[in-house]
């Protein structure tokens, strides 16, 4: 069992608030999430609020897309925090955090996620960190992001 955390960020000319909407809502993230191209024929749930603490997102997909959920537990015009759990294809649940900080050339957008690597993701964590395994698509996430946040309104 070995803790890890992966953070990205990325400068986004955009206001926190525009940001923020397109975190805040899990409906948004088929915009610009690295992950929603994996299986063309996703099933996706959302229920409780729409956006903001509360909200409830639930995938299942091929065996590239897996299965899980995430819950906002945390909407602050500077932070969003996520409840990520995986069910497929392996277990697993991680915190994540979306930080918004105004700077000079708009907003600096980090994204953060921590957890713990058990079991069979705990043996892999030792040959290859979560960070090499996720930080491109937070990356791709980011850059996805960046470009919606930038749209012309």
């Amino acid at each position: 069992m070995s803790e890890f955390k992966v953070e990205r960020s990325t400068v986004v000319v955009a206001d926190p608030p525009r940001i923020h909407g397109l975190i805040n809502d899990f409906r948004q993230w088929q915009g610009w999430s690295p992950w929603e191209g994996l299986d063309p024929d996703l099933d996706r749930t959302y229920s409780g609020p729409e956006s903001g603490e509360g909200s409830h997102y639930a995938w299942s997909g091929n065996k590239r897309a897996g299965s899980g959920t995430m819950v906002i537990t945390a909407s602050e015009p500077d932070r969003i925090g996520v409840a990520l759990r995986f069910l497929k294809p392996w277990k697993a649940t991680n915190a994540v955090t979306f930080t918004l900080r105004p700077v000079a050339a708009g907003t600096e957008v980090t994204w953060a996620m921590q957890g713990e690597q058990k079991g069979l993701m705990g043996l892999v964590g030792r040959v290859i960190p979560m960070d090499k395994l996720v930080g491109k698509d937070f990356e791709k996430g980011l850059a996805n992001l960046k470009a919606r946040a930038e749209e012309p309104a």
